[in-house]
């Protein structure tokens, strides 16, 4: 990319921005994919230096992550529990698997939103392919669930439920949130930075995608009113709802419906379609746009 000098109409001098031959090539797009994985050495240890970081001089450190998660959880399970009148030992569970799996799924869209913003200083001196801040992104988020999955460990033991083969399924389930996860954060990071007015409209609309997904409440309270019966099938629209399903339906010993696959499978095709498409155009113009 170049940097030239052009004059507008009044004849006042002003910057033009050309990008050099060959830098909108899928060749260049996968190729920073490759050399971002080859340097996960890096981006590994800097991830876990993130969250080190956010818990320094703490007694307990790391352990404040599922502590907080667990607090939110069982407040938020007990609250709805009493409101809808449904077993405790079924409801909680479901709550606290459905905001672990949700907060892994937030944080790769809201930090994605500002990931190429938030390392302005490394992506201007720094010579790394862009996909490392994603994949330090996604690991980060990923050190974050597997923190949280104590909380998961620890309901098992109190609230104990059948658990059956279906819960190794938990483990691709988990893989295509941190694939999706991948596409997300490299779309709205680029987006984001070209207009700053992105980051603050994302967080408004997964904040309003938090309650019509089930998560604080279930699709089955809702089939079990004739009056909404109809409508519950609704939920079904919502992609975020099938993303849910395919992890936390084996965490809680439940089968996973051939359809939530299904439009995983599909999302994930389309999304990386997209992003590719966003890191082949744009990939060398996000230096000089942070």
């Amino acid at each position: 990319m170049a940097v030239t000098v052009d004059e507008d109409t009044a004849g006042r001098a002003r910057p033009v921005i050309a990008d050099a031959p060959g830098s909108r090539s899928w060749a260049r797009a996968f190729g920073d994919l490759r050399e971002g994985w080859r340097q996960r050495a890096l981006w590994g240890h800097l991830g876990w230096q993130d969250i080190k970081q956010r818990y320094r001089r703490s007694v307990l450190g790391p352990l404040w992550i599922s502590i907080s998660m667990g607090v939110i959880a069982l407040g938020l399970g007990v609250l709805y529990s009493l409101l809808f009148q449904v077993d405790i030992a079924t409801f909680l569970p479901h709550v606290a698997v459905g905001l672990l799996i949700w907060n892994f799924i937030s944080g790769c869209i809201l930090e994605g939103s500002e990931v190429f913003i938030a390392n302005e200083g490394l992506i201007k001196f720094l010579p790394a392919p862009l996909s490392l801040h994603i994949y330090r992104l996604v690991w980060r988020q990923t050190l974050f669930f597997l923190h949280n999955l104590v909380i998961w460990a620890v309901l098992v033991i109190v609230f104990p439920h059948p658990l059956s083969w279906t819960l190794v399924l938990a483990v691709p389930g988990f893989a295509l949130l941190a694939v999706n996860g991948g596409w997300i954060s490299i779309l709205s990071g680029i987006l984001a930075t070209r207009f700053r007015d992105i980051p603050p409209i994302i967080a408004s609309v997964v904040q309003l995608a938090f309650y019509m997904t089930p998560i604080v409440w279930s699709v089955d309270i809702l089939s079990g009113n004739p009056a909404v019966q109809e409508r519950a099938r609704l939920v079904e629209i919502n992609p975020l709802y099938h993303f849910l399903e395919i992890v936390r339906a084996p965490l809680l010993g439940q089968h996973i419906a051939w359809f939530s696959w299904a439009v995983v499978g599909v999302i994930t095709v389309l999304g990386w379609a997209v992003g590719l498409l966003c890191m082949r155009n744009y990939r060398a113009r996000v230096a000089y746009w942070v």
